[in-house]
């Protein structure tokens, strides 16, 4: 008779155990810093600095959000100012996954006295070292008016 009431608390705990705490959800957002060489459309190299963030809409679907300063290696104070919103894919959200690929692209704003309309390809991945920290690592191709590119590194910490 214990046995069978073992049994019973044991089956009545299933749905309990089976059924993901708080901790199981994936994260809802992040944000990051970057650091990135890249080349210029017209030759040459660039650097750009920079910070973002984003929020996930629907299983790995995130919308963002980011501001950076991109800038010849003449000098600092040449560069211009780039704003971008993107849509995102990231194919990990789970909290404990330490590897999180993702992909991202949309529309970028370069400004500096006037501005230029831009679009930017990428993906990479997001290394979580820590629960709440972890390395970025990414590619991204900004495209300028007449189909000129500016392939960037960009290399972070993401934090969420």
């Amino acid at each position: 008779m214990c046995t069978r009431n073992f049994g019973t608390l044991l089956l009545a705990l299933i749905p309990v155990v089976a059924t993901p705490g708080e901790s199981e959800q994936p994260y809802k957002g992040q944000g990051y810093v970057f650091y990135g060489p890249g080349r210029a459309p017209g030759g040459g190299t660039l650097q750009q600095i920079g910070a973002g963030g984003e929020g996930f809409l629907y299983k790995g679907l995130g919308a963002g959000a980011e501001v950076g300063y991109l800038y010849p290696s003449e000098g600092f104070t040449y560069g211009i100012g780039l704003l971008s919103v993107n849509g995102s894919y990231h194919f990990n959200r789970s909290r404990h996954a330490k590897l999180s690929p993702f992909v991202t692209g949309g529309y970028s704003l370069a400004f500096r006295g006037g501005h230029e309309n831009l679009y930017n390809v990428g993906g990479g991945v997001t290394w979580w070292m820590a629960r709440h920290v972890g390395v970025r690592l990414e590619f991204r191709d900004y495209i300028w008016s007449g189909a000129q590119h500016s392939p960037q590194a960009q290399f972070g910490f993401s934090f969420r």
